[in-house]
């Protein structure tokens, strides 16, 4: 299996876990999108070198993806070209802040590498709550939420549309991939004067792909609106808000490993 083959086998698992009835599953998509939206937002709102606080905000996810039957070991791998990208953004804090900020069993660690840490953390518990949120909710269920914040139809409906355009994109990519390797079975990848004629061909057959979704969706009576597709557990969502708001406010107010480190 190549890589194109694999990112479309991830994007169907992950249709097929927000398909499941589970518990979570059947909150009503706004609670998880608002709980999402709370939770990333409070992390994101740390001190650079606030590492305990960050750290702690860890447990939320955890518990999410316990509570979701999801593996934590799938969703941080998921996240590693989005470490790549974090590594490469934060490692200039390391060469500039050089301030000994903490002193590990000898060890001096300066402002910049806790910076880049703390930058990784909220990169990673930001990354397993949105997964969680499309893992259990589908973006079907996410529009039909962010049409109930009146967000613009048009959006909601392009948002859509690119989800679905990109597995389409996928799909055309790994069919010439695989016609071009029957071609050329003994070359290494493809080559280099073959790219432009590739990608042009690759946009054209799969906006053709993407015409043909798109008429067949408006024959079946799609107009833009979402609707819930499953009926959703009241009381569950607003105590699953609850739950998450309090968690927030506690970990974000609270120093509280340090609370508890004074009380063991």
């Amino acid at each position: 299996m190549n890589r194109l083959e694999r990112a479309i086998s991830a994007i169907h698992v992950l249709d097929e876990l927000a398909g499941r009835n589970t518990l979570v599953n059947k909150l009503h998509p706004l609670a998880k999108l608002g709980a999402v939206l709370c939770f990333i937002l409070t992390v994101l709102s740390f001190d650079k070198y606030a590492l305990s606080g960050v750290v702690a905000m860890g447990i939320y996810p955890v518990f999410l993806y316990q509570l979701a039957d999801l593996s934590l070991c799938e969703g941080i791998k998921r996240f590693r070209t989005v470490a790549f990208l974090l590594i490469s953004l934060g490692l200039a804090n390391v060469y500039f802040d050089t301030a000994v900020l903490l002193n590990i069993g000898g060890i001096a660690v300066s402002g910049g590498w806790v910076s880049l840490f703390v930058l990784l953390l909220k990169g990673l518990w930001s990354f397993l709550a949105v997964y969680f949120l499309i893992a259990t909710t589908g973006m079907e269920q996410i529009c039909y939420a962010l049409q109930l914040l009146h967000l613009p139809k048009v959006m909601s409906v392009v948002l859509l549309l690119t989800y679905r355009y990109l597995i389409l994109l996928l799909q055309e990519g790994s069919r010439m991939s695989a016609a071009y390797a029957l071609r050329a079975p003994h070359s290494k990848g493809i080559a280099f004067n073959a790219w432009g004629t590739l990608v042009g061909q690759l946009l054209l057959r799969s906006i053709d792909r993407a015409q043909t979704v798109y008429e067949s969706m408006a024959l079946r009576g799609f107009d833009g609106t979402f609707y819930l597709q499953r009926a959703a557990d009241g009381k569950g969502a607003l105590a699953f808000v609850l739950l998450s708001l309090s968690f927030c406010l506690v970990f974000r107010l609270l120093p509280v490993f340090a609370i508890l480190g004074s009380l063991l």
